[in-house]
């Protein structure tokens, strides 16, 4: 008896548990319909709906019958603007740039295309198109089925920044603006302006660390260290065996070596808003990192960049601009170049060449500083970006200090310090 009751008790439970979960789902829909309705009221309408209502009210209190018919009035405006916007806004919405990567001050230039696909003409409707912190909006006349629609834009690259592209929005409305219809379509698309960069020619600041003859810790099977000989073992090269010693030991001998490491080339940017005097000498120094990194590259060494608090990936030419054309002063509690030297050497002991970065406001005694705290035995440059100075050079410690006025005095200046 005992244990039917508690079957019982138990499946009640359940029971007002299920019927729980489904007036919770369908709150949640009548609360995701309800607001789509409201949505589609604009403050002006809401403004002349509380205005007919009050309107109604007085009028049949006070037996004012002009009350009354402005009140209906209203009423009747509010229902035909609502008219506008029934039908269908299911365009084919295409989104095309010509390109997705583009230089500061290029020319960027998309396409927007819109396809009627139905067996109905859609009404004329507007789109919206956000760029950045902009947006573009467009009129679209009637589409009968099987029609298309096509417009282009320019998009403003006067600054480098990565700028979102989309959604398209399709708005349909009245012609009074009281109520609005909005549609999201396709998905946004990033467009990436890159920093100014400069080519240059000319004897790479690189090296190879292997050809130098400083090996790692690490063992290797095959590298210009020796280090020992040992036992033969399955699937060693054959190339590395040592005869002599085979043949005085009469066990096969190979050669084993340590590890050495090749050519690492790290750029620190200092990004933090301290050291530079404005944003046009931020931008002069991502320009010059952007332009060293690009050379590293194309010289087929391996390539990292630092600024404060995290590494940008560099792995490609594409992949390096990307990020330099998504970076942003960082925040004061990240450290000057001083701290960002010290990241360098901590996280990159065995760099090769060390590049760092900044601006005119780091001293003499900073800058000498960060230079000392770099990893011992790499070659240091320091860039100081100066709009409008004369370049110079000079040698603080064991480091070349380069100063730049202008981006296009950077492979002269490269020249002088490689002389």
């Amino acid at each position: 008896m005992a244990t039917e009751a508690l079957g019982q008790a138990t499946a009640a439970e359940d029971r007002r548990a299920w019927y729980g979960r489904l007036m919770l789902a369908a709150l949640r829909r009548a609360g995701a319909w309800l607001g789509g309705v409201f949505g589609v009221v604009r403050p002006v309408a809401w403004v002349l709906i509380a205005g007919a209502i009050a309107l109604w009210i007085a009028g049949r209190s006070l037996g004012w019958w002009e009350l009354t018919v402005a009140a209906v009035s209203i009423a009747v405006v509010l229902v035909l603007c609502l008219l506008f916007l029934i039908g269908r806004t299911a365009y084919e919405v295409s989104l095309d740039l010509n390109r997705t990567r583009v230089v500061v001050g290029e020319r960027a230039v998309g396409a927007l295309t819109l396809a009627n696909t139905g067996q109905r003409a859609i009404l004329p409707s507007r789109v919206l198109l956000p760029v950045g912190a902009g947006r573009g909006v467009f009129d679209v006349n009637r589409l009968a089925a099987g029609e298309s629609a096509e417009e282009l834009f320019a998009i403003p690259t006067t600054r480098r920044a990565v700028v979102k592209v989309g959604p398209v929005s399709v708005v349909r409305g009245d012609p009074l603006g009281l109520f609005e219809r909005v549609h999201r379509r396709d998905e946004p698309v990033d467009l990436f302006v890159h920093p100014r960069t400069v080519l240059f020619d000319g004897q790479s600041l690189g090296f190879l660390r292997d050809l130098e003859g400083l090996p790692a810790a690490d063992l290797s099977p095959d590298d210009v260290s020796f280090h020992a000989l040992r036992e033969y073992q399955p699937g060693d090269d054959l190339r590395h065996v040592h005869w002599k010693s085979t043949a005085r030991t009469g066990h096969m001998m190979v050669r084993q070596y340590e590890e050495t490491r090749r050519s690492h080339f790290v750029i620190g940017l200092s990004t933090s808003p301290a050291d530079y005097r404005d944003d046009e000498e931020f931008e002069l120094a991502i320009s010059a990192a952007g332009s060293l990194g690009l050379r590293a590259l194309r010289d087929s060494h391996r390539v990292e960049i630092r600024v404060q608090e995290r590494a940008l990936p560099s792995g490609t030419g594409k992949q390096f601009l990307d990020s330099l054309a998504a970076l942003g002063p960082s925040k004061p509690r990240a450290g000057t170049v001083v701290e960002l030297a010290g990241v360098v050497a901590a996280t990159l002991p065995l760099a090769s060449v060390v590049v760092l970065v900044c601006g005119s406001k780091v001293d003499a005694n900073d800058l000498r500083t960060a230079c000392s705290r770099l990893p011992y035995g790499a070659r240091v440059l320091a860039v100081v970006a100066s709009p409008g100075e004369t370049p110079s050079l000079r040698r603080i410690g064991e480091a070349d200090v380069v100063t730049l006025g202008a981006l296009d005095q950077l492979p002269n200046a490269l020249r002088k310090v490689l002389a």
